[in-house]
This record gives C-alpha cells, sequence and structure tokens, in this order.
C-alpha cells in the first residue's frame, strides 16, 4: 500500500473513502473507503446486508456488553483513562472528517475467546484522509488487516454508516463489499471531541464485542 505524504487540508463535508476513487458498489484499493457526497441519508440500508444492518442497529448493546466485559475483567482504569472515546454516547454534531493526516490507533472491548482479554490497544498508527473530487478518502496505512469501504451519511445527524471490506497482509487491493461476506466490515464513524473523531465496528467479526479506531489529525507524517 502506498503511503501519501502530503498535508494540505481541504475543508468539506462528504464522505469517508481511501487511496484512490472507486465506483460506488467497489471498494477502492486496500486500506480505503469511499462514498458520495450527497447520498441520501438512509441510502446504506439498501447497500448493507442484513448481517451487517443488523450489527449496526444492535451497536448500543455492543457497547454495553463489550464495556461490562472489560470492566468485569478489570480494565476500569485503562477504561477511564480512554475518556470520551470509549463513552458510547459521546459522539457530536458534524461527523464528517476534515481532509489530512491522522493518527490511528485502535481499542478492542469484549473477549475474541473465552480467555482472551476484554480490553487490548494497540500501537498508533498512520491514515490519511483526503478530498479527490466530490469524494472523501481514507487510508489505514499499515497493519496486516486494512479496512476499507465507504462512509455514508444516516438519519441520525450525529453519525456517518461505514460499510466496507478488509485487505490482508500484502494485498494490493480491498475486495467490493459483499464479494466475501467474511471480510465485510459495518460500523458507525462519529466526530467525539474538536478534530477527533472514531470509527465504532459492532460485533466485528474477530469476535470482540466492540473495535474502536481513534482519528487525531497531525499536520504532517512522515515519509516511509
Amino acid at each position: 500500500m502506498r503511503i501519501r505524504t502530503r498535508a494540505a487540508w481541504l475543508v468539506a463535508l462528504g464522505l469517508l473513502a481511501g487511496g484512490c476513487i472507486a465506483p460506488w458498489n467497489k471498494v477502492a484499493p486496500a486500506g480505503t473507503s469511499v462514498t458520495a457526497v450527497g447520498a441520501t441519508n438512509a441510502g446504506w440500508i439498501g447497500v448493507a446486508s442484513p448481517e451487517d444492518r443488523n450489527r449496526i442497529n444492535r451497536t448500543a448493546l455492543a457497547w454495553q456488553t463489550g464495556l461490562a466485559e472489560a470492566n468485569a475483567g478489570g480494565f476500569r482504569t485503562a477504561i477511564r483513562s480512554e475518556g470520551r472515546l470509549l463513552a458510547s454516547g459521546g459522539a457530536l454534531s458534524r461527523p464528517a472528517p476534515t481532509p489530512g493526516s491522522y493518527s490511528c490507533r485502535l481499542v478492542t472491548l469484549g473477549r475474541s475467546a473465552q480467555r482472551g482479554p476484554a480490553f487490548v490497544k494497540f500501537k498508533p498508527f498512520f491514515c490519511y484522509i483526503d478530498l479527490e473530487g466530490e469524494l472523501f478518502t481514507i487510508v489505514k496505512q499499515t497493519g496486516s488487516q486494512r479496512p476499507a469501504g465507504r462512509l455514508w451519511e444516516d438519519d441520525i445527524p450525529t453519525r456517518m454508516i461505514f460499510l466496507g471490506s478488509l485487505a490482508l497482509g500484502n494485498e494490493e487491493e480491498a475486495r467490493a463489499y459483499g464479494d466475501d461476506p467474511r471480510r465485510d466490515v459495518a460500523g458507525v464513524f462519529e466526530r467525539i471531541a474538536p478534530f477527533v473523531w472514531r470509527l465504532v465496528i459492532p460485533f466485528p467479526q474477530d469476535g470482540t464485542k466492540l473495535q474502536v479506531f481513534e482519528l487525531t489529525p497531525v499536520a504532517e507524517q512522515p515519509a516511509s
């Protein structure tokens, strides 16, 4: 996956996407996600699989069960230290992101196996959000699993809906959403503070209860 190294900032409202522009029914290259500006608020419902619509509709339950397992597992202090990131009701208005480089990190809640930890915090990585034409693009630039997909406007004004797929290993491109249901990813994208966003994946296919990605802008990211 190519890493983009510019720090140009554009101000726009729209949808989340990745790497390069893709047709509406295709996922852009690995680590990217795409969505069209001006999409109908409920348009994602016609694209999402029944399983993913169910996951999104159970987001509140995912928060409840994930936090309960993590608290019961002795991670109360770690959860409190994350502040608004792990506050289930912390979404603010105007969820569309600002283009530029981002420092991103992932926290998971809930056990993926009977003996697995109920709270895991991963090392930060770089993401890039851009605006190409009328599309926002976002790139998760490193890692063995790189979500790629689209953000859709939603009837709930404090969130956007993410539908995507995973690129694995050295794959150059992610598969289109729906091509392989085992790789599909569905979630909710929210703004939780000035220039801080999160992508919440309820009941992901890794077996945890919740994946929470934090995205925070940085002025510039190093080349690699």
